[in-house]
């Protein structure tokens, strides 16, 4: 069963039974992204660590041509 099925099927079951909806999915995605990004900040700082930048140095050190 797909998350839509799944959802459609819950809403006809809250309807016939006079309760709220259950939110759509995908509605609080973006909040739960920002809190991810929130607490790993959070964990930078904490351990010491740069929280800017660190997604950049590592691609670069990644796909820098190596010197033989």
């Amino acid at each position: 069963m797909s998350v839509t099925q799944q959802y459609l099927l819950d809403s006809y079951r809250a309807r016939l039974h006079g309760e709220p909806e259950p939110p759509a999915p995908g509605r609080h995605d973006l909040g739960l992204v920002r809190e991810v990004r929130d607490h790993r900040r959070f964990c930078a700082v904490i351990a010491g660590r740069p929280v800017h930048g660190r997604l950049q140095r590592t691609l670069t050190r990644w796909l820098r041509p190596r010197a033989l």
